[in-house]
């Protein structure tokens, strides 16, 4: 955005007021209904080993000196989910995190270089029940900020409305006319037959792209616009292939016990059946950080306390959701700016 008065403008400030108090509201309301379904709040250490092991997202480097003077670089999260996890390991069952994370590269309208995730774990418990969390959540939100409709730009949906539920496949098929299971195998998916059906389909395609590459050019051209419009939309069952923390879904293992929340096309959640393979684990996050070295020329380090802990780890299922974007839809803001009490300096 261009730059905007500073934080201290009363003008400037005024404006927000109303969009950060529903924040606190939201907020409020949230806590509030995690206590009645047995939640412990938890608050986790913000500097890691491992900022994360995903392709395309960006960590803020820092280094720790220790006090004989020893040096070692710690990262800013861009999550919290492998210091949840470890708390799972350690005997939690039930527990959630308001969790201030950083991202490098990320600035817009949505979009925020540090920011507010609301991540929730359910111990021995299906992701299907992070699906009927969401959309008790959405309404305790909307309750909260005094709303009926959420909204971002010229699209609303209704808060309190069952949140329809739609595998990746049937949302290519609907909304680009592709079928995406004929491109798939178990470990990879043909990058031809996904090229060839995005041409037909009308997105165009590099010739550098790999599979990924165009499954991700699909969704943002065709099929995110389509979500959550009316009603919010759970998107689910992703290829395994776009899945690196989730375990395969029984009796297809093309497909990963994944799903993201959509509200007015806005992607507000993403969730898992967590993986607890630690030896796959490991594949997948090397995988991972060899495509990022190959396009990003970085890599990040393996939090191997982490791997070891999914050993003690029981099947669980978690959940991360954009609360900024939720206050967001729920107040009609415009820019993720409008509800934050403090905003990072821009360059």
């Amino acid at each position: 955005m261009s730059k905007h008065a500073p934080m201290w403008d009363r003008a400037w400030h005024a404006d927000r007021r109303p969009f950060l108090i529903a924040r606190a509201r939201i907020a409020a309301a949230l806590r509030d209904w995690f206590a009645r379904h047995d939640f412990i709040e938890v608050e986790t250490a913000v500097l890691q080993v491992s900022p994360g092991n995903e392709t395309h997202l960006h960590a803020f480097a820092s280094e720790l000196i220790g006090p004989g003077g020893e040096r070692d670089t710690l990262y800013l999260r861009t999550s919290p989910e492998f210091a949840c996890k470890k708390l799972l390991a350690a005997g939690e069952r039930r527990i959630f995190d308001f969790a201030r994370v950083f991202r490098n590269r990320e600035r817009g309208a949505l979009h925020h270089p540090e920011f507010t995730l609301l991540e929730w774990y359910r111990a021995n418990e299906t992701y299907q029940a992070l699906m009927e969390d969401c959309a008790a959540l959405l309404a305790a939100a909307a309750r909260a900020a005094g709303t009926t409709t959420f909204r971002w730009r010229e699209r609303g949906a209704d808060p309190f409305a069952a949140p329809e539920r739609l595998s990746v496949a049937d949302a290519f098929a609907r909304h680009a006319g592709i079928d995406l299971l004929a491109t798939l195998s178990v470990a990879e998916g043909d990058r031809g037959k996904l090229a060839a059906a995005a041409a037909k389909a009308g997105v165009a395609v590099g010739l550098d792209d790999n599979w990924g590459d165009i499954f991700s050019r699909i969704m943002a051209e065709r099929v995110e616009p389509q979500l959550g419009n009316g009603r919010a939309t759970i998107l689910c069952e992703y290829p395994i292939t776009q899945a690196a923390l989730a375990r395969a879904k029984p009796g297809d293992p093309r497909v990963a016990e994944r799903f993201e929340l959509y509200v007015c096309g806005v992607e507000l959640a993403n969730a898992f059946g967590e993986l607890t393979d630690a030896a796959e684990q490991r594949n997948r996050f090397e995988a991972a950080m060899a495509e990022k070295a190959r396009i990003y020329g970085e890599r990040y380090p393996l939090d191997e306390a982490f791997l070891a802990a999914l050993a003690d780890m029981p099947e669980a299922s978690g959940i991360a959701l954009g609360f900024d974007r939720l206050v967001m839809l729920a107040t009609g803001a415009q820019r993720i700016e409008q509800v934050l009490w403090s905003t990072v300096p821009e360059v």
